[in-house]
């Protein structure tokens, strides 16, 4: 259910330090001068300037629908909204502020730049719940990656950026008239672009793709039984490491999408690398398509959960028929106390010090939002920098139109 959040006052705000860059806008680090002059109680404000809206595919409505859905979470691995403003010029919400930054540059701290198995079942725990709760609203979210999951002062993770989830209804559920929760329309160019897509994976020539023949045929018209009894999405989306073989081959997808990359998640955590990356996007998608992810060493149980999650055919996939629950009853898991999971006093890692003082500044250090924007005008155009993480540069966005 939505809630009504407070409306914020743009000229109250004042902007600590910017946290990161993106192609849906600005994020920053903010406090209220009035409520909050010593700035001890700092948010995070994502900022979407609508001048600069007509250059991006969908974006003020993506923006309105990450709000919409923003505030109807409640859930101690989510973000809750604290306010919305919208001017002439821009479009900004609020969530809370997370210190420790987010599990990639979390994982980049590490000696080795992995985690034990012991930190990985602590985190991969909080993010299946935190899509348990998405998935009991009809929320599929879409966009799970290392940048995207981060570290809350208290040390649990929460998720971020919402903008590319919609509701889908379960299988075991009718169809009902939810409008503000409709798929966002899919243009015509969004369409060329996946027919583009599907040329690019059939062009293909290696004769090891014979078993991705399906990808030929244009996913608007392709109508499997393997989803027949529950909605499904054909938007091409998601991060190109983390994409499944059904968003690939254009199939028509569902809740299933967040198993699988659920499964990169754990695997990369394992071993500092995603499983099917190649040299350029090409390849990348074929191995999705074709390869078993690689194991090293003895068999374990986390293996046996990356494999079960990184199955091929999403009916066959771990969580397909029984959703969280059945993933949890996983070997992997065994003995966790679900229902004491936020009851952790002492998670992995909790942020660090250095990180915590850097809200500990006064209005004068701080920048006024309008003018940042006014001053970012006048420069000469730069490239957009994603949100701070050591491998961003190494994995793409794929929901705008590229091809």
């Amino acid at each position: 259910m939505e809630t009504k959040t407070p409306e914020l006052e743009l000229h109250k705000l004042t902007a600590v330090r910017v946290l990161g860059r993106g192609a849906m806008g600005t994020v920053f680090l903010v406090h209220d001068r009035v409520a909050d002059p010593s700035a001890r109680c700092p948010f995070a404000l994502k900022v979407v300037e609508k001048s600069s809206l007509h250059t991006k595919f969908d974006a003020d409505r993506r923006a309105r629908w990450e709000v919409s859905v923003l505030s109807r979470l409640s859930y101690p691995f989510l973000p809750t909204l604290l306010g919305s403003l919208e001017t002439d010029e821009f479009l900004a919400w609020a969530v809370p502020y997370c210190p420790g930054g987010d599990l990639n540059v979390l994982r980049y701290r590490q000696t080795d730049r992995v985690f034990s198995p012991t930190v990985i079942r602590f985190y991969i725990a909080e993010i299946l719940c935190a899509l348990e709760h998405l998935h009991g609203m009809g929320i599929v979210y879409r966009d799970l990656k290392p940048e995207n999951v981060l570290i809350q002062q208290s040390g649990h993770i929460t998720l971020t950026d919402f903008d590319l989830s919609r509701i889908l209804t379960p299988r075991t559920e009718r169809p009902t008239n939810t409008p503000e929760f409709a798929e966002l329309e899919e243009p015509e160019c969004r369409r060329k672009h996946r027919r583009n897509l599907t040329r690019l994976i059939s062009g293909v020539s290696d004769k090891r793709l014979k078993k991705a023949k399906s990808a030929r045929v244009s996913p608007v018209n392709r109508r499997k039984p393997d989803f027949s009894t529950g909605e499904r999405s054909n938007s091409f989306v998601g991060t190109e490491e983390y994409v499944s073989p059904e968003v690939v081959r254009g199939d028509g997808h569902e809740f299933a999408v967040d198993w699988w990359a659920l499964g990169i998640l754990t695997y990369e955590m394992m071993y500092g690398k995603t499983p099917f990356r190649g040299k350029n996007r090409k390849e990348t998608f074929r191995n999705v398509l074709t390869n078993p992810p690689e194991f090293i060493g003895k068999r374990t149980a986390l293996m046996d959960l990356i494999g079960r999650l990184l199955e091929k055919n999403p009916t066959r996939r771990l969580g397909y028929n029984g959703g969280a629950t059945e993933i949890k009853q996983h070997e992997f898991f065994r003995g966790l106390r679900w229902d004491l999971l936020t009851e952790v006093l002492r998670p992995p890692f909790l942020a660090l010090r250095e990180e915590e003082s850097l809200t500990e500044v006064t209005t004068e250090d701080g920048m006024d939002i309008k003018a940042y924007f006014q001053n970012l005008r006048a420069q000469p155009s730069v490239p957009m920098s994603p949100l701070p993480s050591p491998s961003s540069d190494c994995r793409r966005n794929m929901s705008l139109t590229e091809f």
